[in-house]
């Protein structure tokens, strides 16, 4: 299960409630560039739209580049929409709870699973900003830790 693409910004920024996983529905061209690495999640998100009386799933802003080995592509859109591949209970799940309780869709990481590419996404809450303080506090705390641990286990002969 290499990884393609990961949002490295996302456990920062939200607090993680559940995970998700979808097909992507892609270019030829656009798989070929995420299995090489062209890709990017940050700044990206998920959107459900109504079209038609159905709800349908969106990967947005996410940046797809160009695969270096193609021909010119001089309308190629990086940053177009990308559907995701959901079942329709699934679709329905999350269209409620982003809207009733005020959570959002964000995107984690894109990888491959035997030959097909997919995207984990989560179910997630904003963080405030004393959230994000404690969370590095945390951090600085159990990186201390360490160094003392790898410090006191040092040998002297």
């Amino acid at each position: 299960m290499p990884l393609l693409a990961q949002n490295k910004k996302a456990s920062f920024d939200y607090e993680i409630l559940e995970k998700f996983e979808a097909g992507l529905v892609l270019f030829g061209h656009e798989a070929k560039a995420l299995r090489a690495g062209q890709a990017s999640l940050k700044g990206s998100f998920i959107g459900i739209k109504r079209k038609e009386g159905k709800a349908e799933v969106y990967l947005l802003n996410c940046q797809v580049s160009p695969y270096k080995n193609s021909g010119p592509m001089p309308e190629y859109n990086q940053k177009r929409e990308r559907k995701l591949l959901l079942k329709k209970q699934e679709i329905d799940y999350l269209a409620g709870k982003s809207q009733v309780e005020g959570l959002t869709l964000i995107p984690l990481r894109i990888y491959t699973s035997h030959s097909f590419l997919k995207l984990e996404f989560a179910l997630a809450k904003g963080k405030k900003k004393y959230d994000k303080r404690e969370s590095i506090k945390k951090k600085d705390i159990e990186r201390d830790l360490r160094t003392l641990t790898k410090r006191s286990f040092k040998r002297v002969d």
